[in-house]
């Protein structure tokens, strides 16, 4: 029975999530977390082109040659119970070296106790939702700039209610190789329902990410410095907790300032020795850090760190990710060399 109140609690904060974002979105498990690496750097990395075929899931300009017949599995334990996943393959077609890459995510809801209005059990049921994406880029030709686009077929099943949709997400990046720096933005989940759950229309969850990375020129770090969901601003929102009442009993709620609506959609990380076989990974995440904080507590909510290992043609990934005193999550992946 815990384990059903914390799911909802989880669910009910999910939601609230979303209307701080902006209004109401269906297909929110779209702009989750996709691999260990990327949670490990905070949650929207954007700017990773390299072997990692995961990161064509969340802009599909960094999808290139060296992901060739990788396949990356991952895994999440997470709040409340939820369990969700992602998958990744990619296949360069020809000596164009035109590279396709293909992805699936799912989440699973668990099961709920339904009741009817009168409190009469009706039974359990469960909640699942699933997007399917074919994704490709593009050199600009005499430039060092890459465009990438994904198309995502997205099924959804909550209780006796299901939906279809359809959405595309959009990427670019430039690549100085000389200074080795990254400069990237997506728009993603542009798209909307064509099966709509109770014949009510609801938006997708769009999402538009800046990011910046670099590896230093004497150290084998590469920092990464990521805007998130610059679509909406302001995004910070008044904690009712930390309002502060004066001595005739007037409350002044908190205001969030210009700096600090910038910090909230500020991600910072880095990535020690990326290019070897054993990885170190650490990141910030603002946001996070700020909804997620306890008053005159600390639990460190907004930190994520992890590490990755190669071991012949595979390599593992753990992340660990704190979001608050009462829950965190733990990233699991493996990514495959599939060629012979």
């Amino acid at each position: 029975m815990l384990k059903k109140i914390t799911t909802i609690c989880c669910l009910a904060f999910t939601g609230i999530c979303a209307a701080q974002l902006g209004g109401e979105s269906t297909y929110q498990f779209l702009n989750l977390i996709a691999s260990p690496r990327q949670a490990a750097l905070g949650g929207k990395v954007i700017t990773n082109f390299d072997y990692d075929v995961t990161g064509g899931l969340f802009n599909p300009a960094t999808i290139n040659p060296e992901m060739d017949n990788q396949l990356a599995l991952n895994y999440s334990s997470y709040l409340g119970g939820i369990s969700y996943g992602s998958a990744a393959y990619a296949y360069t077609w020809d000596r164009h070296l035109q590279t396709f890459h293909f992805g699936m995510t799912y989440i699973n809801y668990g099961s709920f106790d339904g009741y009817d209005l009168n409190g009469v059990s009706t039974g359990t049921f469960t909640g699942n939702e699933a997007a399917l994406s074919v994704g490709y880029a593009y050199q600009i030709p005499f430039t060092d700039f890459y465009l990438g686009a994904n198309l995502k077929m997205i099924t959804s099943k909550l209780e006796q209610y299901n939906s279809i949709g359809i959405a595309a997400d959009f990427g670019a990046i430039y690549i100085n190789e000389r200074l080795d720096f990254h400069a990237a933005i997506t728009v993603r989940n542009l798209g909307t329902q064509i099966l709509t759950y109770a014949d009510l229309n609801e938006k997708l969850p769009l999402e538009v990410n800046l990011g910046l990375s670099q590896t230093l020129e004497n150290m084998p770090l590469r920092w990464h410095l990521t805007f998130e969901n610059l679509q909406q601003w302001p995004i910070g929102f008044s904690n009712p907790s930390r309002a502060t009442t004066d001595l005739d009993g007037n409350q002044t709620q908190e205001k969030v300032g210009f700096f600090n609506e910038v910090l909230r959609h500020t991600i910072i990380g880095a990535e020690l020795f990326p290019e070897r076989g054993f990885n170190i990974r650490m990141a910030y995440n603002f946001r996070r850090a700020e909804e997620l904080r306890i008053l005159e507590q600390r639990n460190f909510s907004g930190l994520s760190f992890g590490l990755g290992i190669k071991l012949n043609k595979m390599r593992f990934s753990y992340t660990h990710a704190r979001y608050s005193g009462a829950s965190n999550a733990n990233f699991f992946g493996i990514q495959i060399d599939l060629r012979k």
